[in-house]
């Protein structure tokens, strides 16, 4: 007689694939299969010949691994990142053909701020670009400035990470199907929440690498780049230092105004704190002094009404 398979042994079974399926996806198990183009070896050089044209077989191969590399630099993820510190003659103006720079090639100005000097006014902006864009970009914001000043400019290549990433999720979708099967065939209730539990946990995995993947394909689509505009000093007009009265009034008013607010301040404290203090300390002793004083001098007083006594 057969032996019957229950619910729970289908259910070891597929917890058993499900762990070598996972276990064993290695970076370079999972990994995308590459395209020909990329594991196509690449034709030796072909050497240059003295005096006569290349053969057509040798041109047309160097054409096709021309194109084939084009294609393959084409589709990697690099996500770019370029810092510009340019000296310009008016910060408004160059601002405002940045912003116009930016929306002709189809990107926007992430954030931007402006810190007023005393020679002018000083402005960062971030801005992002698309990737195929970048180039062309950096090279108009150079033509802007009187003189670039600093100019660095990166780039991650995150086409490994990417493909990691993808070929994982195609690993847990599959063991997903999988454990979805099983749950349509399996009727007892412990082994249906064992089962739910491997598909939330494996549903959660999927997301998280998903939203990594997606923040990937959104840097690497569009470039980011800080530009500083810094205003030059030798372009500004020759002004003479001049006396502003209306200044000198207001920081005058402001002393006036602090000093009544100290006396103010003063006045509150000696009212309320130090006169009580001093009534209490110091008022018994001067009555005192002051009845001492007023007896003294009745004294004195009748000594010299009363005539002294006659012998």
């Amino acid at each position: 007689m057969p032996t019957q398979i229950t619910p729970f042994k289908k259910l070891l079974v597929a917890s058993v694939l499900f762990t070598q399926l996972v276990g064993c996806a290695s970076p370079a198990a999972m990994s995308i299969p590459a395209k020909p183009a990329e594991n196509a070896a690449r034709p030796a050089a072909a050497p240059s010949i003295v005096g006569g044209a290349a053969p057509s077989g040798v041109a047309a191969n160097s054409a096709a691994t021309n194109s084939a590399q084009a294609q393959v630099d084409a589709e990697r993820l690099v996500i770019r990142n370029a810092t510009l510190k340019l000296l310009v003659k008016n910060t408004e103006e160059d601002m405002s053909a940045v912003t116009k720079l930016v929306a002709e090639m189809g990107g926007f100005v992430n954030s931007s701020n402006t810190t007023k000097f005393d020679k002018g006014v000083q402005a960062t902006l971030v801005l992002k670009i698309p990737s195929q864009k970048f180039d062309e970009t950096m090279s108009r914001l150079r033509k802007l400035a009187i003189e670039v000043q600093s100019e660095t400019v990166t780039g991650q290549d995150v086409t490994a990470e990417f493909s990691d990433l993808d070929a994982q999720t195609k690993n847990l979708e599959a063991a997903e199907t999988q454990l979805r099967g099983i749950l349509a065939k399996t009727d007892k209730a412990e082994d249906v929440l064992k089962v739910f539990n491997e598909l939330t946990k494996i549903r959660g995995q999927i997301e998280q690498l998903k939203g990594r993947m997606n923040f990937l394909s959104r840097s690497a689509a569009m470039a980011t780049i800080n530009v500083t505009l810094t205003p030059d000093k030798l372009a500004e007009p020759v002004v003479l230092p001049g006396w502003r009265p209306q200044g000198i009034a207001k920081q005058a008013f402001e002393a006036l105004l602090t000093g009544l607010q100290g006396l103010g301040t003063l006045a509150i404290w000696l009212v309320i704190f130090a006169l009580p203090i001093g009534l209490v300390v110091f008022g018994p002793p001067i009555l005192l002094i002051r009845w001492l004083r007023n007896r003294r001098n009745r004294n004195q007083a009748r000594a010299k009404v009363t005539p002294p006594p006659t012998s």
